[in-house]
This record gives structure tokens, sequence and C-alpha cells, in this order.
């Protein structure tokens, strides 16, 4: 598929920031089934300074300076990305969970890990226990997680924000995107199978006929989990109970969502301030 992207974000403040420093994770990541054709990232009021480069995980980043005085800050990040997502294992091919775990390999071990956002969590760990049973295949298990997930809980914009913990979301069953995300990989991760926090897009408008996307006109999130060294990384969707096909575009991964934030910084001045986000994805 090809798709195009168009993400736009508006601080507005409600008095002048002097100066600001911000760090950007808003251009996709080329991926072996993802192909970045062009993207650019244009600011108002412009940088002064601008650099490019990559994080600890390999995700492209922008850090940008602005020492204009202003009263809002937009970014507009565009992109042409093409996607070609490989099919899945057959999830009876994939080894037991236990196997999985007990030898999680180096390029996965440090997602096994507490992070910032998600410290260990008994009541997590035993959600996601209940779709994993003795020498279970992992994609199995993967598979029954996501259905439940998306049965279970009930997609509310507005119940939570983004420092809402996995107790509260297990406590309201409720939530979007980037906290079934963090239930599903906090419970993973105590059972000791990896898993990451995957940041970026879903498709804003259904095909001809088709389902309507939960988490379109925003950043989305899912959850990359590893299948062993044999099949790999792959990504699911609770939050929709799909795996990451043809609908999606990769921005980057991380422990959590604090290693991906789209934008974060530090400002001098402004006091109270409003923040817009819209997001298109759409056919190229």
């Amino acid at each position: 598929m090809n798709w195009r992207v168009r993400h736009i974000t508006t601080y507005r403040y409600a008095g002048n920031v002097d100066m600001a420093t911000h760090m950007l994770h808003l251009s996709p990541r080329a991926l072996p089934h993802q192909r970045v054709v062009w993207d650019e990232v244009v600011c108002t009021p412009a940088p002064a300074r601008i650099t490019g480069g990559t994080d600890h995980f390999g995700n492209r980043v922008t850090w940008l300076s602005i020492d204009t005085p202003h009263d809002r800050f937009s970014v507009v990040a565009e992109s042409l990305v093409e996607t070609a997502f490989p099919q899945p294992p057959p999830a009876n091919a994939t080894p037991a969970w236990e196997h999985v775990a007990a030898s999680p390999g180096i390029g996965a071990v440090e997602f096994t890990f507490p992070s910032p956002m998600l410290p260990e969590n008994a009541a997590a760990r035993d959600y996601v226990a209940a779709s994993f049973p003795p020498r279970r295949p992992v994609l199995a298990g993967l598979l029954d997680l996501n259905g439940r997930i998306r049965r279970d809980f009930a997609f509310r914009a507005g119940v939570t924000g983004i420092s809402t913990t996995v107790a509260q979301v297990l406590a309201q069953r409720a939530g979007v995107c980037q906290d079934f995300t963090h239930l599903m990989v906090n419970g993973l991760r105590g059972l000791g199978l990896p898993a990451r926090y995957v940041s970026g897009y879903i498709r804003t408008l259904p095909p001809p006929g088709g389902v309507a996307r939960r988490g379109a006109d925003q950043s989305h999130a899912w959850v990359g989990a590893w299948l062993g060294p044999e099949h790999g990384w792959i990504d699911l969707d609770p939050t929709n109970d799909v795996v990451v096909a043809d609908e999606h575009v990769v921005l980057g991964w991380g422990r959590d969502f604090s290693d991906v934030s789209p934008l974060r910084g530090i400002i001098l001045g402004g006091g109270r301030h409003r923040l817009d986000v819209g997001v298109d994805l759409t056919p190229a």
C-alpha cells in the first residue's frame, strides 16, 4: 500500500514563549516492509537550529530550538510511505510461549524489563496470563489476548490521559489505544515475553464496505511482540483486534509511550496552553 501521511500539531499559549527546545518523533521509520519515499517537517515559527538523527532504538528524531518569542507553535509533518507487512506465520507453528520467555535473545531482551511508565504490575500479568496456559504456541496466545482486550475494554476518548496508569485502565475497563497497548505490553513482560510499544498511524477512513478503525485521526499505538529468533517480531493492534498489516504506518518503537512521544520539549514562558492534533492517513 502507498500512504500519504499528514500530521498537524498546534500549541496555542496564553502568553509568549520566549525560548523553546523540542524533540520530535514524527518521521516514519524505514523498515524491510516499509519504505519512506519522501518526508518533511515544517515548523512555525521557523527554528533557529534544527538537526536530525536517531535515538537508542533506531527511530528517526528531529531536534529543534526556537529563540523567537511566540504564542503559537505548529508542526506539520508529511510523508509518502510504501508498506508491505509480511503475513504472520501459522499460530501453531510458533514455539511454546515458555520457550520464548526463557530465551528472549539479545535483540529482544531489553523489552522484557519494567520501564518508566510500566513498572511491574501483578494485575496486568494475571490478566494476560489467562491467554497463556502451559505450552500454548506463543502466537496463539497473543492472538487470543489481542481479542480479549478488544472485547473487555471500551474505547472511550477523554477518560484517560498521558499519565494514566495500567492499574487505572484495569479498574475502569476503558481507555484509548495508548492504554490498551500499555496494558498488553506490561502484562506480557510480566510473563517474561518481550514486548515493545509501537507508535504510528492507522487508516483514517475505512475502505468501501470496510469497518471504521478505532484510534484514527490521531497518532495510534500498538504492540510489537517477539515470537522467537525463527519468526522475529509481529505487530498486533489490541484496540482493533487485528494483526498489523495494510492499514498501519510505523513511526517508531520503544519501551513505552515516553520513548516515542510525537513531540516533547522545554519552554520558557507561555503559561496555560491548548493542544490540537490532527492526522490523516489516506491512500496515495
